[in-house]
C-alpha cells in the first residue's frame, strides 16, 4: 500500500528521544519536502536560514521560534510561516512534535 492510501495520526508519526532531536522525512521533492521532527525539552536548532519558505505546525507540546531576532513561544495546535532567507532557531521549552513543511518554488 504506498503512503497516499492510508490515514496517519501526526503525533504517532515520531517518537520522542531523551536528549535528542528525531526527525523522519514524509515526502521528498525537488518542489519541497515535509518533514515530522521530535525534540526533547531544552533541544533545539540553532540559528540559521534557508533559501525558500517554511511553514512549522507544532503537533504537541510547547517550541521557543525566533525569526530574524524575535522570540514567540508556539504551542500545540498552532503554526509559524519562516520566510525565505530570515534567520530562525527553534528550541524546546518543554518535549514538542512538529511537522515541517519547506516549498522551494
Amino acid at each position: 500500500m504506498s503512503q497516499e492510501n492510508y490515514v496517519n495520526n501526526l503525533e504517532g508519526l515520531i517518537d520522542y528521544q531523551a536528549g535528542a532531536v528525531v526527525s523522519k522525512t514524509l515526502i521528498k521533492k525537488e518542489t519541497g519536502t515535509v518533514t515530522v521532527f521530535a525534540f526533547d525539552k531544552d533541544q533545539g536548532l540553532s540559528e540559521h536560514t534557508a533559501p525558500f519558505d517554511a511553514m512549522v505546525n507544532i503537533i504537541d507540546g510547547q517550541a521557543e521560534i525566533t525569526i530574524d531576532g524575535s522570540p514567540m513561544t508556539v504551542n500545540a495546535g498552532e503554526m509559524v510561516i519562516m520566510p525565505a532567507n530570515k534567520p530562525h532557531a527553534l528550541k524546546a521549552i518543554e518535549k514538542f512534535k512538529m511537522m515541517l513543511t519547506m516549498i522551494k518554488s
